[in-house]
Order: structure tokens, then sequence, then C-alpha cells
């Protein structure tokens, strides 16, 4: 709880930066990392996981893994647990409720104990999350739910048979529901999956472990699950393409002239390129999954709809509004996965730009926008990055309060950005 509280009680503290030069490299997904950690429990022998984000996420996940008694060793991005000798005894549940991702656990707890109680999934303040794919999947499966005081509690029936359930592109629920049934002696068709890259490096994890899943164009993914699973299974995380995007905004709006982004992830986004393009912004491919973005300034006002993946990603639409607060013009978002997620464009008002949010799921902004120094909050992770880079376009000096955010899911994004010449730093 410290460490927690003194993220609470730091902010960043950003200046005015427009020539902003060099090369960054993209570590590591925190989307994909969180359910490679979870599906460990799923094998109870030693698995090594490397590429691992260093972020106040999987430090949760790994005080929790300890809790279960379970060896968990974390050094130079690398994460060994052993699960063979786990039990409930002295579970703690405390760190892996502020995460949604926390609910990736039961997958493995009702493999391991037929029985588990973990806190309803938090998170992220952008809107309703229901959970309803995650609970209609499992009593597909033949497990009994139910929810008390803010607890979910699952228990095998004790009964099982193939079954098809349907995720409805649902990305938590996707991961989890494969998850449930890897270990399953039966095969389970999961309909209207969601295909982020992070899913699939799930299954590449679980098919090293020994699971059968086979992927249909249609959005299918079938798993013919089983109990005899490899005995040491190693992964490396994939590159995160969020964080690749984020310093593509960064070079469009605050470079000298471009900045180079390597291991960027190219093919999993085309649809924020081509939006970027829309918006005038010159883009290379330079070979080598690097990607050289060049500055605008002249930005055309551009029209984006967050969409399920391979359409426009709803995490990357905090960001993106940074660049339409320098577009010529109207720009226009419609967010339709969450109704709360544009509620955080008010702090764009003490920045000195004005968006109008139209109804819960859309809004308008008029640029260009000379943004003035403030100090703003954030309200969840993706639009506490979207400050940041809203800070290097201010002018004085602007505060960024709650660094909790940013250390959840951006693995040293203070350094990368001093490294490319930002004036930015962390002060209590």
């Amino acid at each position: 709880m410290y460490i927690f509280s003194y993220f609470l009680w730091t902010m960043f503290q950003i200046e005015n930066s427009q020539s902003l030069s060099g090369e960054v490299i993209i570590w590591w997904s925190k989307n994909a990392a969180l359910p490679l950690i979870s599906a460990a429990l799923l094998i109870p022998w030693e698995v090594t996981l490397t590429n691992v984000p260093d972020i106040l996420d999987v430090h949760d996940f790994i005080h929790f893994y300890k809790s279960l008694w379970a060896r968990a060793d974390f050094s130079e991005n690398t994460l060994k647990i052993d699960t063979s000798d786990i039990s409930l005894t002295n579970i703690d549940t405390s760190a892996i409720a502020r995460t949604r991702a926390g609910i990736y656990f039961m997958a493995g707890l009702l493999s391991r104990f037929k029985k588990v109680d973990l806190p309803f999934p938090h998170g992220d303040k952008i809107g309703k999350r229901p959970i309803d794919e995650h609970i209609n999947g499992y009593t597909d499966m033949w497990y009994s739910f139910e929810e008390t005081n803010d607890m979910l509690k699952f228990a095998w029936s004790g009964s099982s048979e193939d079954v098809t359930i349907t995720a409805y592109f649902a990305v938590t629920a996707t991961a989890n529901l494969i998850m449930w049934a890897a270990t399953r002696v039966w095969t389970t068709h999961i309909q209207l999956a969601a295909f982020e890259p992070h899913i699939f490096n799930l299954i590449d994890f679980l098919t090293d472990a020994g699971v059968n899943i086979e992927v249909k164009h249609d959005h299918t993914i079938i798993v013919h699950g089983t109990r005899e699973l490899n005995t040491h299974v190693e992964k490396e995380v994939i590159s995160d393409y969020l964080q690749s995007w984020t310093f593509a905004i960064v070079a469009a709006l605050a470079s000298k002239s471009h900045i180079d982004i390597y291991r960027a992830r190219i093919s999993d986004l085309w649809a924020f390129l081509y939006k970027l393009h829309e918006a005038w912004v010159k883009t290379e491919d330079l070979g080598n999954d690097t990607l050289r973005v060049h500055r605008c300034n002249e930005l055309k006002a551009v029209n984006i709809q967050t969409n399920i993946f391979p359409g426009f990603p709803t995490d990357l639409m905090p960001l993106f509004t940074v660049l339409m607060t320098q577009c010529e013009w109207t720009s226009r978002v419609h967010e339709i996965l969450y109704e709360g997620r544009l509620n955080w464009l008010v702090e764009y008002e003490r920045l000195g730009c004005f968006p109008r949010i139209i109804n819960l799921h859309e809004a308008k902004i008029t640029g260009p926008n000379k943004l003035v120094w403030a100090t703003v909050n954030s309200w969840d992770l993706r639009s506490w990055a979207a400050m940041v880079l809203a800070g290097l376009l201010a002018q004085g000096t602007t505060k960024v309060e709650n660094v909790y955010w940013i250390n959840r899911g951006y693995d040293n994004l203070l350094w990368k950005l001093q490294s490319l010449g930002a004036k930015i730093e962390e002060v209590e």
C-alpha cells in the first residue's frame, strides 16, 4: 500500500518540448503480459516469461502469486513462476482487485481448486464494463455462479461436455474463455472471439503448453482442452503496439523533424495509420518493423470511430484527441464501446481547449488550439498518457497528477521521453 500511496502523491512536470529527435525502442505489452502471467496458473510446473514489462500491474500479479505460496522471481524483465505447490490458505486478492485483469486468475484457480471467490474486477474509469460474457461462458461450461458483497463465486458442478459459447468480441472475456477451456478435457467453440494481437500471444503460449487450438476466419476459436500439459513452458511477451502509436503521435506533434520507432508492430494497426495519413502525417516503413513518423505542422481535421480489432482501438482514442486539438477545423470522435470514456475530455478546458461532448459516445474538437499550462488530472491510463502528450505542446509548465495510472501500464515512459529531449520529470 505504501507504493500505491506514493504514486498518488507524485506528478509529472512537463515543460513545452517541440524539438524532440532520435529513436525509441518499444518495450513490452501490458495487455499481453497479464493474461500470460495468469495462464501460468494452469500449469503446475515452472513457466518462464521473457520481455515482461516492469509495471505496477505486473507487481500486483506477482504479489497475488506469492500469497498462493507460488514461487515468482522477477528480474531483468524475466518472470519465472512455479505453481507446483500452491494453496489458498493465505490468498490475498487486495492487489489484483484494483485492476480489471485480475479476473484472468479465475480460470487457473478453478482448474486447480474447482471452487474460488475473487473480487469483482475494477480498473480504469471509462464507463460500465460488464462481465456478462465471462459469467455466461462459465455457466455454459457447467460452473455455478453467484455474486455476493462484490465477490464473484464460481464452483464446478461436476458435469461437463463439448460446448459452444460466445465472447461477443470482448477482449478480456475472449482471453478468459480460452484459458477456462484449455484444461477442460472437452472441446469448446468460442464464437465472436476478439482477435487482438495479445489474444494470439496467449494462444501461442497455450499451444506451446500442449493445448490444441484452432482459429477460424469467422472469429471462432476452437479449444481442444487437455490435462496433459508440458512440464516447462517459456514464452516471450510481444511488444506494445499501443506504445508504438503513442510515440507516433509524439513524433507528429512534437518532433524536430521525425522520430524512428523500433519494434513498432506496424501490421497491427493499419486503421490507426490510415487515420494518421488522413490527417496529413507522413510515415515511412524502414523495414525490420521500424516506423519513421515525420512532424506535421499543418494537420487536417479527421473523424474517428472506435471499433473492435482491427478497427481503430478504443485505447488509442484519448491519445489521438491530442492530435485533434492541433488540426485545422472540426474533428469528430465516436466512441462506440464505453459510454464514459469521453468524460475526461473536460480536462482539456484547463489547457485552453474546449471540446464539445455531444452525448455519452460522441464529441467534437475544433482547432488548432494554443494549449496553455495547467495542473490536470487523469481518469484512466490512456487519458493520463494523453495529458502528458498535451503537456509537451502547452506553453509554460504543465503538471499531470496521479502517476499511479502511468505506472500501471507504461514501462519507463518518463525515461523514453527524456531520451528524445523532452523536458519532463517526476516530482512530489
